[in-house]
């Protein structure tokens, strides 16, 4: 399956790219970490379905990469991604999945370079998400190095809902250092290692990007926020004045909670200045906000 991927894409990329130059202005940056020869995993964020045309058309070599099988399904794309590169992979499991990784496994080996995307499909609030760990246990398998790839653009492109490209757009491209996993090679079942590899090149990413990172799967749905519930105001009684003032003991301060500032006193027996503990109650409006956030 892997062999029969790209095998046009020297041939797609010389009709493509003078379109695609002339509709959009394509830049790049760090082409150079991208390594010249043997296997290497190119790892960007996801945020169009035309990410899958940028990174190939920019890179100087060949690159097979995974897409979701669905892309299949759509006339429009169903021999144009093969052609491309694409492995088509069933998202929902089983031995499909693994049938794709042992041909991803395959090309890193036969020296090529091989392109995933972490998130593991498009985000479409524009976030950065947490990264599915396949992409360290893959590295590992194969000793291959990563290289983290910021697309920044493409989304203004083609949105995630949009059903055409919009031209004259700016796409830019950035590669960063190869991240290598030789130091992990020999905890590659740990899956404290994996997410650590993992969580290592989403860091990476977002340098390059400068997008927001959510710590959840974008295949996932994200949870609504709950509105803080906020209870009633309850109007205290008023009770009525007393009709009489306290009378005050020789040498005791008589201090009210909503009174100004307390004045001390010294008593006249032993010089000792006393306040009443009232004296700590300040008068202040209530502010309900505040008494909430600290409930």
């Amino acid at each position: 399956m892997g062999r029969d991927a790209g095998q046009i894409q020297t041939i797609c990329k010389a009709v493509l790219t003078p379109p695609f130059r002339f509709l959009w202005k394509v830049t790049t940056e760090g082409l150079d970490h991208v390594p010249s020869s043997g296997g290497a995993i190119i790892a960007p964020n996801h945020i169009s379905v035309l990410d899958s045309f940028f990174v190939p058309l920019v890179l100087p070599r060949r690159i097979t990469y995974v897409g979701k099988a669905e892309y299949l399904d759509d006339w429009k794309t169903r021999y144009l991604f093969p052609a491309m590169g694409m492995i088509p992979i069933d998202r929902s499991g089983g031995d499909a999945s693994a049938r794709a990784l042992d041909a991803a496994a395959g090309i890193l080996d036969d020296g090529e370079l091989f392109g995933i995307y972490p998130e593991g499909t498009r985000a479409r609030d524009g976030r950065l998400h947490k990264g599915h760990t396949g992409l360290a246990r893959l590295a590992l398998r194969t000793n291959s190095p990563i290289v983290p790839v910021g697309i920044i653009g493409t989304d203004a492109v083609q949105p995630a809902d949009a059903r055409f490209p919009a031209p004259f757009r700016r796409v830019h491209l950035r590669f960063g250092r190869p991240i290598p996993v030789e130091r992990y090679l020999d905890r590659a079942d740990d899956r404290m290692v994996l997410r650590q590899l993992t969580d290592e090149v989403m860091f990476e990413i977002r340098s390059l990007t400068g997008q927001a990172y959510v710590d959840e799967y974008a295949t996932k749905p994200s949870r609504p926020v709950a509105e803080p519930e906020v209870a009633p105001v309850v109007p205290l009684p008023v009770r009525p004045a007393r009709p009489e003032a306290p009378v005050a003991e020789p040498g005791i301060v008589v201090a009210s909670a909503a009174a100004g500032p307390v004045e001390l006193e010294v008593d006249a027996a032993d010089g000792v200045d006393r306040r009443s503990s009232a004296a700590v109650l300040t008068s202040r409006p209530f502010d309900l906000d505040l008494a909430l956030a600290g409930a």
